[in-house]
């Protein structure tokens, strides 16, 4: 039976939202649910779709993303089908050179060479395996879902009504990288590799249904992708508010100071943060930071540690288990996001859910996650780590504001940031899209089939006034 045969009545199995339960295919070139947003994304949003009673099957390239509740959404109700690149940035070869034996086609051989020249090939060459995997599968889906690929692979048939989440417009990142470039010879290497952000554009351009995650990222997509504004959604994400709650079991550490961040990523501001620590350190000397990231050996981070002598104040880690995450969270007297730009910022509202009082710039969508300065974090400028600094100092010196900050935090996200939420949201979307989709391909004069009314697509979201103007 066809997807629009299926849509035709409920069914067996209807939901409460009025809809019968939908087979989705959720597609991401890359998968890492521990690095990266778009890992996590996936992870969380297929947990609580398969919750709702939807049946997802999650397509992935390596790393492949891990799903939550495989052994126990029930029979056939979550997976995982690998769709294998030729993982050329894996560890601890990165940028290799595949062998001869390894090369399957054509997509293989541009993949390859792409890199060889310079570019990122894995959007592209994703879409076109994906394109090839999704046609030869026609009608076994309800609705595909691309995360954020936005390759040429994905316009045109791809066998079912197509929904595309954008984060935040790639071309935010290479604009900051450009802008943190020394030398035309880096400044060429970055425009080189971002190469793939002219096609994301002209992708997006095309799409039918566009998600993104924050009023902040919609007006970014609309300005920097030139994507019609009435064609994007916002379905906020959040934290996993279970896993990421308060424990007064857990001992806090006088003078911790945590951040997720990667070192080597301009818009993520680490740089800045390790200055605030070294005047931070000034007024309250026990003061250290962990980061959860990977530690890059040089570059500006690197140096500002070296400069500022904070070689024993400043902690890497990774490949932690989402407990000990939460733990270390936990354990901190502050949070901190120094981002320059985020579309939504997950760490602040994983922070925020464990009741840890949040530091945070205002920095796109950041304020839309944190709320109003003063009342549910402490509020500074991006790029600014003078003004970082007197936030940290501030919450570490008064455990009543951290002690206020932190409930009024954890309140925020519950009310407003949980994965369910978002996946309920996702779903009006996908019945709406798949209600377009019905009648574009209906004959002139035809009578529409008799259907459950979708659930009432979720409103776009704009950041609260007062968010906006102070946080």
């Amino acid at each position: 039976m066809t997807a629009e045969a299926r849509e035709a009545g409920p069914g067996e199995g209807s939901l409460p939202d009025g809809g019968r339960p939908l087979n989705i295919a959720l597609l991401t070139y890359k998968g890492n649910p521990f690095c990266g947003g778009q890992g996590v994304y996936v992870r969380h949003l297929s947990r609580e779709l398969a919750r709702l009673g939807h049946r997802v099957e999650v397509i992935g390239a390596q790393p492949y993303p891990v799903l939550d509740g495989l052994e126990t959404q029930g029979p056939g109700r979550l997976s995982l089908t690998e769709l294998p690149s030729l993982d050329l940035y894996r560890q601890p070869d990165p940028f290799r050179t595949p062998k001869r034996d390894e090369y399957r086609d054509w997509i293989d051989a541009l993949e390859v060479a792409t890199m060889w020249t310079g570019g990122f090939p894995e959007p592209l060459t994703f879409s076109l395996r994906a394109r090839r995997h999704l046609r030869a599968r026609r009608g076994e889906f309800d609705v595909v879902h691309d995360n954020q690929t936005l390759g040429y692979g994905l316009l045109g048939d791809v066998g079912a009504p197509l929904v595309t989440t954008v984060h935040h417009p790639i071309t935010v990142d290479r604009q900051l990288e450009l802008d943190a470039a020394e030398g035309w010879q880096r400044r060429a290497s970055v425009r080189r590799w971002y190469g793939f952000t002219r096609m994301q554009k002209r992708v997006a351009r095309r799409l039918p249904s566009v998600l993104t995650v924050s009023g902040t990222s919609r007006q970014e997509i609309v300005d920097h992708l030139g994507v019609d504004g009435s064609r994007i959604h916002v379905v906020h994400i959040g934290a996993d508010t279970d896993l990421f709650s308060p424990d007064p079991s857990v001992p806090q550490v006088p003078g911790r100071i945590v951040t997720t961040s990667s070192a080597d990523v301009p818009l993520k501001g680490l740089v800045f943060l390790i200055e605030a620590l070294a005047k931070v350190r000034t007024e309250h000397p026990g003061a250290h930071l962990v980061v959860v990231g990977k530690r890059a050996e040089d570059g500006p981070v690197a140096q500002a540690i070296e400069r500022y002598g904070l070689e024993g104040a400043v902690e890497f880690v990774k490949g932690i288990s989402d407990a000990e995450l939460v733990d270390l969270v936990r354990s901190a007297e502050v949070a901190c996001v120094p981002s320059l730009y985020e579309g939504f910022s997950l760490p602040a509202a994983e922070a925020m859910a464990t009741g840890t009082p949040l530091v945070a710039t205002t920095g796109g969508a950041i304020p839309e996650v944190a709320g109003p300065d003063g009342e549910t974090c402490l509020a500074v400028p991006p790029g600014d780590a003078g003004a970082l600094a007197a936030g940290l100092s501030r919450l570490l010196g008064d455990p009543g504001l951290r002690t206020r900050l932190g409930l009024a935090g954890r309140e925020r996200v519950l009310a407003r940031f949980t994965w369910a939420r978002a996946a309920e949201g996702t779903v009006a979307h996908y019945r709406e899209a798949m209600a377009l989709s019905r009648a574009r391909l209906r004959p002139r004069g035809e009578r529409p089939l008799a259907a459950v009314p979708a659930a009432p697509a979720a409103e776009v979201v704009e950041p609260d006034p007062e968010s906006r103007a102070t946080c």
